[in-house]
């Protein structure tokens, strides 16, 4: 009988990307603006919990969605070809096995909510787990990405709420988050440009080309853009002092990647994480300074 290695401990801490944890970060901001947007910074412990502790569930299940999707073409990409499943540590049938065990566990989370936040997180499942195989055939998997991380905003305002029909904010926060994940994921994909081609995969990094830079910052701004419109909706000066500081840093990172060009992608994706923690705090401090 043929052995299917299912992994070490330090396998799957690398597979669930563990040891690089801005993937959490962008799930998780996109997330919190949601529930504290919902709530005017006052989300339910309930809420709270179970939101973030699907953020952590639903980034390790797509790691490895992502991973087992790519197994016969990791190999071939340099930034790629050690992980687990592509060097032969972890066989595609456990990763597969952890998928399923990590997308019940969400499933657990979300059903101590609400029929209709189920009904939602259902799309936001498929969105999760249909995004690794869109490089295929789009050179906008980026895109998908936006929505599938996005979702998280919508759910999360259904959760407080009950609708996602009385207010235009979450559906906001959902398109900037589409274009956020546009600039920055562009950006991580510019050093896999030479290897995705020889491969035969798809990326905005491919498709904007030689204009991939100053696509970048214009995405950026863009999803700050639509932050600011929210803001006003949303209304508080904390609220709007957050958005005010993340349009300052976005403005800052984008001013550093024109001047250091494509070299400079891979940070620019680093750190954009930080514009999304900033309009976070402004929306916590509005709940903790404001009266409830």
């Amino acid at each position: 009988m043929k052995f299917t290695p299912a992994g070490g401990a330090a396998d799957w801490y690398r597979l669930l990307r563990i040891d690089r944890p801005v993937g959490y970060w962008l799930l998780l901001w996109p997330t919190l603006w949601g529930l504290l947007a919902a709530s005017g910074g006052h989300p339910s412990l309930k809420n709270t919990i179970i939101f973030v502790a699907g953020v952590l569930l639903m980034r390790s299940a797509g790691c490895v969605i992502n991973d087992f999707a790519d197994r016969d073409l990791d190999p071939h990409v340099e930034r790629t070809k050690l992980r687990p499943i592509a060097a032969g540590a972890i066989a595609p049938g456990a990763a597969l096995s952890g998928f399923v065990v990590m997308m019940l566990l969400a499933l657990l989370l979300v059903a101590q909510t609400s029929l209709f936040v189920m009904g939602l997180a259902v799309i936001g499942a498929v969105l999760a787990s249909c995004y690794p195989f869109l490089k295929r055939y789009t050179h906008f998997p980026q895109a998908w990405l936006g929505m599938a991380f996005g979702w998280g905003v919508v759910m999360a305002w259904a959760a407080e709420t009950g609708s996602v029909l009385d207010s235009p904010v979450p559906w906001l926060l959902f398109a900037a988050n589409i274009f956020w994940s546009l600039s920055y994921d562009t950006a991580y994909a510019l050093g896999d440009r030479s290897d995705d081609l020889k491969v035969g995969v798809k990326s905005t990094a491919i498709w904007f080309g030689d204009r991939a830079v100053a696509a970048i910052v214009v995405l950026a701004l863009l999803m700050v853009g639509l932050l600011g419109v929210a803001t006003f909706m949303l209304g508080g000066f904390w609220v709007g002092l957050g958005w005010w500081l993340a349009l300052m840093l976005q403005l800052l990172l984008c001013g550093r990647l024109l001047r250091c060009g494509e070299r400079w992608g891979f940070t620019f994706f680093l750190q954009s994480h930080y514009v999304g923690v900033l309009f976070v705090a402004g929306l916590l401090l509005q709940g903790l300074l404001s009266p409830q």
